[in-house]
């Protein structure tokens, strides 16, 4: 039985936030760095509608590279496994989500998978459309389905921050467009990369996403199939091997639950069958996880018995 009142859950929050202090928020955006590492704020979203928050539930949190589980789920309905895996692979890497490494050793060169940022640019660049403002809204319009909320948007600012920083992704993007994985201009492709990564929503928003992939692209509360079960399975599996990035390996002994995460501190869990989960705690470790929403979770799936292992 998971917790049903949101004075338990607040416990919980109130022992993870202990943890703030081992982590730092993401200054090398500046527009991230501006953030509160005490925050700490979670929502569990369950298949009845039943809905158990804890901490300001209403803050807006950027998605970050959350937003990639939710960008390779749109690609894969749009162009099948075949087509998206022959531009990015699925195999775990132990390097860095922005490393240039992998893509120098591997031949033919194509990045490991599409939760490390090569590999994630491989996939926005295959989202469709004839304009960034349009292929933004293709997938504005399917996370506002997934989410079931109609005013979800993207900030501005955050946008603005980090396209202006993003000088690593855009060396990514030259080393996979001299590869003949993208094809497009670099800086329109790094405008609707930047802009996907500020889609923001509270983390009732992410756990309601979360819920959807918990019971495989079926939405219970509307009885709308939102993605086909193997493309949930797929990115679900994805969550478990590289959701955590080079932390992934640790994540699946320590809490093994299905989840991703971004450097605004936010985590998308999905533990199958039961519920969704949405965390927001800006203070982040070497690897660019949540601090306190790890310690949250490994709260929460000891005491709950929620890995899937």
């Amino acid at each position: 039985m998971m917790c049903k009142s949101a004075e338990e859950l607040q416990r919980f929050v109130d022992e993870a936030k202990d943890y703030a202090k081992f982590g730092k928020v993401a200054g090398y955006i500046p527009a991230l760095g501006k953030a509160d590492p005490n925050d700490l704020s979670v929502a569990i979203y369950y298949p009845d509608g039943t809905v158990v928050c804890a901490g300001d539930s209403k803050r807006k949190v950027t998605l970050q590279s959350i937003s990639k589980i939710i960008s390779l789920a749109l690609v894969l309905m749009e162009y099948g496994e075949k087509v998206v895996f022959q531009k990015v692979g699925m195999e775990p890497t132990g390097d860095p989500f922005n490393s240039i490494a992998k893509l120098e050793e591997t031949a033919p060169v194509k990045p490991l998978n599409p939760m490390i940022n090569a590999g994630a640019l491989a996939v926005t660049h295959m989202i469709d459309g004839h304009s960034t403002i349009e292929r933004l809204n293709k997938l504005l319009t399917f996370i506002r389905r997934l989410a079931g909320n109609p005013t979800i948007s993207y900030s501005k600012e955050v946008a603005q921050s980090e396209f202006e920083t993003a000088f690593l992704n855009r060396s990514l993007c030259y080393f996979l467009k001299q590869h003949g994985i993208i094809d497009e201009d670099v800086e329109e492709l790094m405008d609707l990369y930047t802009k996907q990564c500020a889609i923001e929503m509270t983390c009732l928003d992410l756990a309601r996403i979360g819920l959807v992939f918990a019971m495989d692209g079926l939405d219970p509360l509307t009885g709308d199939r939102m993605m086909p079960l193997h493309i949930a399975r797929i990115c679900k599996t994805f969550m478990v091997t590289c959701g955590m990035y080079n932390a992934s390996g640790e994540f699946a002994i320590k809490i093994g639950i299905p989840a991703k995460s971004g450097v605004s501190g936010g985590i998308l869990g999905a533990v199958p069958g039961r519920f969704g989960i949405g965390i927001f705690g800006p203070a982040l470790d070497e690897k660019g996880n949540s601090v306190t929403g790890i310690k949250l979770l490994e709260l929460l799936s000891k005491t709950y018995s929620l890995s899937i292992f």
